[in-house]
């Protein structure tokens, strides 16, 4: 048997024991919200969450397995090593989500560096308990791996909670991760300061170098975003926050103001009216008299603008998830300029609240309603697709009552746009589709539904784009972009996530 560090024991016998297990809590929760950054900017960045969810932390714990076992190659020194590594974990995990913001508008290959620093990170932290239990192996075996794991666990139930909770609405993603840093950089001082002043003077200088650089990064987590994004928007930033749901960002070149969510592009002022002409109109000119109204999503209240254009609407109900959304385009004067104040319309009545849950708890029934809401590119978003969505949103149309719900482009992702006709469908609608040319998008399209027939014409009154012309052309389809067989979107399926992401990924190369 190998001898014990010196050092190790003079630790033991000056009673650190607290701090070593102190030591694990901190480094299980570093590690949990190093795994949680890394699929959640995943998921942000390359869409379907699920798919980034479980490849990231499945590649990080096979790493954590894979330094479990290298750990059993240290023979000595364990207590230095500890150190060593915490500084480097600290690095790469206080410095991960800033790096991967900065690689992911310049690399071609922006998967290799993920997984790399996935796989880096995850190894690391792999080694930190197997070291732990071996500086302690002095004590009981039993009780030190019961404290060491212990501890463990808690920590990564904190990590659990703070992450949604408190971190990703509060910090956002590049300071949480300085943030984590530093709590390691942290340990590794800390435990420094626990041994004989002679020597380690290599691990005490590199550990204060490493927390600096950590707490810069964090006072610059704001600047080093804004860096990422224009290199990303390739766009002047004038706007961006982390909310409890998404990142919002608005750019602006000359008199074009553009809004991205979580990086997906969702209007450009300079065509948005041929969009939000083409997703009102179409659906209000087919209802007889439509005086109350429900907008699903369309936070920025564009949609909502072009529904009081219609004189005969007397309430206006929109529900749209993030509060964040609506209070900015209700008090900030150029974006309430370009919706023309329909969020403080006094017929309008806003609710920010999940529009699945709402829509099935929800009573009432409304003579349209317009159902916005972002691309399908997750399950969380996914879910607003299905039959089981569709059918809580037919129990909401009144007699006569139509329905319309923005659904791709059936040009780059033909299967995903029928995938929410034959899901409207299956929740006992008569669907038509239709699709029109908005140069930021391209071909976009969109289902109108209703429980009965839906009228081949609608009382349609000349827009900017939309005229009762060309209210009858959005309705041909060339073939490349016809009806075809495509299966329904389902809780248990989620379809058309699949579909959707397929499609646009070969799109974009």
């Amino acid at each position: 048997m190998a001898e014990a560090d010196p050092a190790q024991s003079k630790v033991r016998a000056s009673g650190s024991t607290a701090a070593l297990l102190a030591s694990a809590f901190v480094v299980s929760t570093c590690g949990l919200i190093y795994e949680l950054l890394a699929s959640t900017l995943a998921s942000y960045l390359l869409g379907d969450s699920v798919t980034q969810f479980s490849t990231v932390i499945g590649s990080y714990l096979f790493a954590m397995g894979v330094g479990s076992w290298c750990s059993r190659y240290v023979k000595r020194g364990e207590l230095r090593l500890f150190v060593r590594v915490e500084l480097l974990i600290a690095l790469l995990g206080g410095s991960s989500a800033c790096a991967l913001f900065l690689l992911f508008p310049v690399v071609d290959h922006f998967r290799v560096a993920l997984y790399g620093l996935v796989l880096a990170i995850g190894f690391l932290v792999g080694l930190e308990i197997p070291l732990l239990i071996r500086i302690l192996r002095g004590f009981d075996f039993r009780e030190t791996v019961s404290n060491v794991l212990t501890f463990d666990y808690v920590g990564a139930l904190v990590a659990s909670l703070l992450f949604p909770l408190l971190l990703m609405p509060h910090l956002g993603m590049i300071r949480t991760g300085f943030l984590f840093g530093i709590f390691n950089a942290g340990v590794a001082l800390a435990l420094l300061f626990t041994l004989p002043r002679a020597g380690y003077r290599t691990e005490k200088v590199a550990s204060v170098l490493v927390l600096l650089a950590l707490v810069a990064g964090f006072v610059a987590s704001d600047r080093l975003q804004r860096w990422a994004e224009v290199a990303s928007y390739g766009e002047p930033v004038i706007y961006a926050t982390s909310t409890k749901f998404q990142r919002i960002v608005l750019t602006r070149r000359d008199d074009d103001v553009r809004l991205y969510l979580n990086g997906n592009l969702q209007f450009s002022s300079r065509d948005e009216y041929r969009y939000h002409e083409a997703l009102v109109h179409p659906a209000l000119g087919r209802v007889s008299n439509p005086r109350n109204v429900l907008i699903l999503g369309g936070g920025d209240g564009l949609a909502a603008r072009e529904v009081f254009k219609h004189p005969e609407v007397q309430r206006l109900t929109l529900v749209d998830l993030d509060g964040d959304m609506t209070r900015l385009f209700t008090r900030t004067a150029m974006l309430s300029r370009l919706n023309r104040g329909s969020l403080t319309d006094p017929r309008m009545t806003v609710i920010n609240a999940d529009g699945f849950r709402w829509a099935r708890e929800t009573k009432g029934q409304y003579d349209a309603i317009i159902v916005d809401f972002p691309d399908p590119v997750d399950y969380s978003v996914g879910k607003l697709y299905t039959d089981t969505f569709y059918r809580a949103a037919r129990k909401l149309l009144a007699p006569g009552g139509m329905m319309v719900v923005q659904s791709t482009s059936p040009l780059i992702a033909p299967n995903a746009f029928w995938t929410v006709a034959s899901t409207l469908e299956a929740a006992g609608l008569q669907t038509r589709g239709y699709h029109v040319y908005v140069p930021s998008f391209g071909e976009w399209g969109f289902i109108l539904a209703s429980a009965g027939p839906i009228p081949a014409q609608g009382k349609i009154t000349n827009g900017r784009f939309l005229t009762p012309v060309i209210d009858q052309r959005l309705f041909d389809f060339p073939p490349d972009m016809a009806r075809r067989p495509t299966p329904v979107n389902r809780l248990d399926n989620q379809v058309l996530v699949r579909e959707f992401a397929d499609a646009w990924d070969k799109y974009e190369g």
